[in-house]
């Protein structure tokens, strides 16, 4: 039995299979890929030597196997594996909008453990967030698995299920929001002067550096601003060009509408 199986192998679900094959979590020979693009597969068996197979009810049979299509396939995908998975697989869903409780009903397997995460893109890189509900079946042994797995992209919390559409909208959203912040302060740049290769590895820079300051010194990046803010700099008038323009409203208001998009998500 193959211990690792991905049913879809995505942008996303394939960031996330390559990083826990590239810290050695699982032996290629030991994980399967079903998905229904040859190329894809083709790709894979190639360039990381795993399983592949256009039949999701072999992929199916792993010990954890992994939900990572989209949205509008995922009921078809379930009618197709329900008669050979077992309620010893482990189910891992990063499909956005079904609930637990949902994908028990189509899973048809009542006592299903089953865990539903909500990651996002910079797990590329191994810097994502990535937020891990579970139901009452999923035991410590799996949960610890989980954790495990989810760890080497980034950072890895568990949270209430009602907050993962919050997730969503903050972490979820939330790097597209940090490109567009990140192209505008290049865009400054270039205005001033800069290459636009030098204003956008600054912007870049300058970004990381920031949220790796406020993650290791615990301050509020309210403080953290302060310390940059001088009185009568450039700083501050930067600040209130911000403020004059609605930034701090506008960033909230784009993460609540996120989330109610996320919310209104239909999952028939």
């Amino acid at each position: 039995m193959y211990q690792l199986g991905f049913i879809g192998c995505g942008n996303m679900g394939g960031a996330m299979l390559k990083k826990m094959l590239s810290t050695g979590l699982f032996q290629p020979e030991n994980v399967i890929i079903s998905d229904k693009n040859a190329d894809v597969r083709n790709q894979w068996a190639k360039d990381w030597g795993v399983n592949v197979t256009d039949d999701n009810r072999e992929a199916a049979k792993a010990e954890i196997l992994f939900l990572a299509v989209k949205p509008q396939f995922l009921r078809s995908v379930a009618s197709e594996i329900k008669d050979c998975i077992s309620e010893n697989t482990l189910f891992i869903s990063i499909v956005m909008s079904f609930d637990l409780q949902l994908l028990t009903q189509i899973l048809e397997l009542p006592k299903a453990s089953i865990v539903r995460v909500m990651p996002n893109t910079p797990a590329l890189v191994g810097e994502g967030v990535l937020a891990a509900c579970r139901n009452e079946y999923v035991s410590k042994e799996q949960w610890d698995k989980t954790m495990e797995m989810l760890s080497c992209m980034g950072l890895a919390r568990e949270v209430s299920e009602n907050l993962m559409e919050a997730v969503t909208g903050v972490s979820g959203c939330g790097p597209a929001f940090a490109f567009l912040f990140m192209e505008a302060l290049a865009d400054g740049g270039v205005r001033g002067g800069l290459t636009r290769k030098m204003a956008l590895e600054f912007a870049a820079q300058t970004l990381l550096g920031s949220a790796k300051m406020l993650l290791e010194t615990g301050k509020h990046p309210g403080e953290l601003k302060d310390m940059v803010t001088s009185p009568a700099g450039a700083t501050i008038e930067g600040v209130a060009a911000l403020e004059k323009n609605g930034f701090r409203y506008a960033a909230i208001e784009a993460v609540e509408a996120a989330i109610r998009r996320a919310k209104s998500f239909e999952t028939k």
